[in-house]
């Protein structure tokens, strides 16, 4: 899949891990950590969580403008991995003893967001300079892809990492986890602070009190409820010690290796002889290319919007309604232990099958998926008849999923391309959009019997449903995602002008920051409407998009050329 490819994807995406691995452990945990830390409720935490992310995409402007005007790209990207470092590290303070209030945990995420902004675009066009020579330039939209799988393998871990370290700091501190505990411990607290409390309540507290404490019968509720609230919390607080530790690790590939990069610093003015300026291209067409971009990036806000409820209110309905445990044939999704070895042995089996295999691949392939799979089918084994589903580990589905799909939707794509029949970038951003509303159709059918939030009013649903149904949907949700996200990258790459190649990357990102500003919507939505609304919804903004797209495809296809 790297044949022909510089070296500098490579050292590219491996240097942008530990971005992946921060940006998908805040995806598990940020609301979670909220709600529990601070008790929080869904709509407040909906917008600490919908700023966050939507700072972290518009930042890239103006790191696109640093880079593209004043530091260049490698200096820019430095600093956005040092930032993102230092981000990671104000949220991990507690595990040291101190502790950190609503305001000192916004500013880390403040300075999370900044890093990020000076990294994450600044990297997308050191990626597309590798692809400016002739013999790179037709591998581009495939190179894209593949750094986009390379990426997300630093993310396929972060949901497992914080939820294993999470549940260390709880054990250590004498609990078990139970997702449900920290927001009847905050509601307990406030009604003993109000002399509200019920004996409904402090029944239903006693008895999840007891099913959590490994230090026998709890005779202080007060007490308990405190306690279980700080280490619940500080458990995540690991976690993001862990990312801070991952971008340091970036930071070093990053500097050991970046010589494969082509140098990213601004594209010099060239001059006449008398000292005036030339232009690299006719300002007709970068306005006309600046033009066709902007239309796209209008377009994908709605797409980002309805997406990245996969950290938002999907995971409030993982939590809220979906079997916190499940037998083998279903918790397998959630254990990397099993997942891991079957990816591996299926690439075995792959090898071994498809037409032109040499003896080397052929024998590669049968260990690969004699080794690999003896190993799946061993850990599979050893899982218990009632496996715990973590809500967290939801998040490791999308990233999963990209990375075991990524060569399949390549190799698509590089046999339609063979017979002449590939899809423009635009066009695959369309198709996208449409595959994006199919996977929120199967969580509405899966939500028709369910009750709303509202009309539960804080009890526990009595009904849940199968994991399936979530991990069909992220199914869905990432194959509409690699139809359109490294294409958009790609095309970014390809039609932004020479003097504005940072900025564009920036507006790309910009417009997904609008999107993910909007996330509050869907929580609100959540919260005050039937499910099957809520997800009505976006199914309605992708299709709407998708029809955009398409009426604009003959003009933007034009500029694309």
């Amino acid at each position: 899949m790297l044949k022909g490819h510089p070296k500098g994807l490579l050292v590219a995406f491996f240097a942008n891990m530990g971005e992946r691995f921060g940006f998908y452990t805040m995806m598990a945990i940020l609301v979670l950590f909220l709600q529990a830390r601070f008790g929080l409720d869904g709509e407040d935490a909906s917008i600490i969580y919908s700023v966050f992310y939507a700072l972290i995409y518009v930042l890239a402007l103006v790191g696109g403008i640093v880079a593209d005007r004043f530091a260049g790209l490698r200096k820019t990207i430095t600093l956005g991995i040092i930032l993102m470092a230092a981000g990671y590290f104000i949220l991990a303070l507690p595990i040291i003893g101190i502790e950190l209030n609503l305001i000192p945990v916004c500013l880390g995420l403040l300075v999370i967001a900044f890093g990020n902004g000076m990294f994450k675009g600044n990297l997308q066009a050191v990626v597309g300079n590798l692809y400016e020579k002739k013999e790179y330039s037709h591998l581009r939209d495939s190179a894209f892809s593949i750094f986009y799988m390379g990426i997300n393998v630093g993310a396929l871990f972060a949901p497992t990492v914080a939820v294993k370290l999470r549940d260390w700091y709880l054990n250590a501190q004498g609990f078990t986890s139970d997702k449900n505990l920290p927001a009847v411990c905050h509601a307990f607290n406030d009604a003993t602070s109000n002399g509200t409390v019920t004996p409904e309540m402090t029944s239903n507290i006693q008895m999840m009190a007891e099913k959590a404490s490994l230090n026998g019968a709890v005779t202080d509720l007060g007490s308990f409820a405190s306690s279980y609230i700080e280490a619940f919390s500080t458990g995540y607080n690991y976690a993001f010690g862990f990312a801070a530790l991952m971008m340091l690790v970036s930071l070093i590939i990053y500097f050991m290796f970046n010589k494969h990069l082509v140098p990213g610093y601004t594209v010099p003015v060239q001059t006449t002889a008398d000292g005036k300026a030339v232009a690299e291209m006719p300002a007709n067409e970068v306005r006309e290319r600046i033009i066709a971009l902007c239309l796209v990036f209008a377009v994908v806000i709605f797409f980002w919007m309805s997406f990245h409820q996969n950290g938002l209110t999907l995971t409030y309905f993982a939590r809220d309604y979906v079997d916190g445990t499940a037998a083998p044939a279903t918790a397998f999704w959630f254990q990397l232990q099993v997942l891991l070895p079957m990816f591996a042995a299926a690439v075995g089996i792959y090898m071994l099958i498809k037409k032109d295999s040499t003896s080397k691949d052929k024998i590669t392939g049968v260990i690969l998926a004699v080794v690999f799979g003896a190993i799946a089918y061993f850990m599979y084994n050893r899982l218990s008849a009632t496996t715990s589903v973590s809500v967290e580990l939801f998040q490791h589905l999308n990233p999963f999923f990209i990375v075991a799909l990524t060569p399949v939707v390549v190799g698509i794509f590089s046999w339609l391309n063979k017979k002449g029949l590939e899809p423009s970038a635009p066009r695959k951003i369309a198709y996208g959009m449409i595959l994006a509303a199919a996977g929120f159709v199967v969580v509405i059918i899966a939500s028709l019997s369910l009750q709303s939030p509202a009309e539960l009013d804080g009890v526990p649903s009595p009904d849940t449903i199968s994991p399936y149904w979530l991990v069909g949907t992220y199914f869905i949700l990432t194959i509409a995602e690699l139809f359109l996200s490294p294409m958009g990258i790609s095309f970014v790459s390809k039609v932004a002008p020479p003097k504005f190649k940072g900025m564009m990357q920036g507006l790309w990102l910009c417009a997904t920051a609008v999107g993910n500003q909007l996330l509050f919507i869907g929580a609100i939505f959540y919260d005050s409407t039937a499910l099957w609304i809520t997800w009505a919804f976006f199914v309605v903004c992708c299709l709407i998009s998708a029809a955009v797209m398409f009426s604009l495809l003959k003009k933007i296809e034009r500029v694309a050329k």
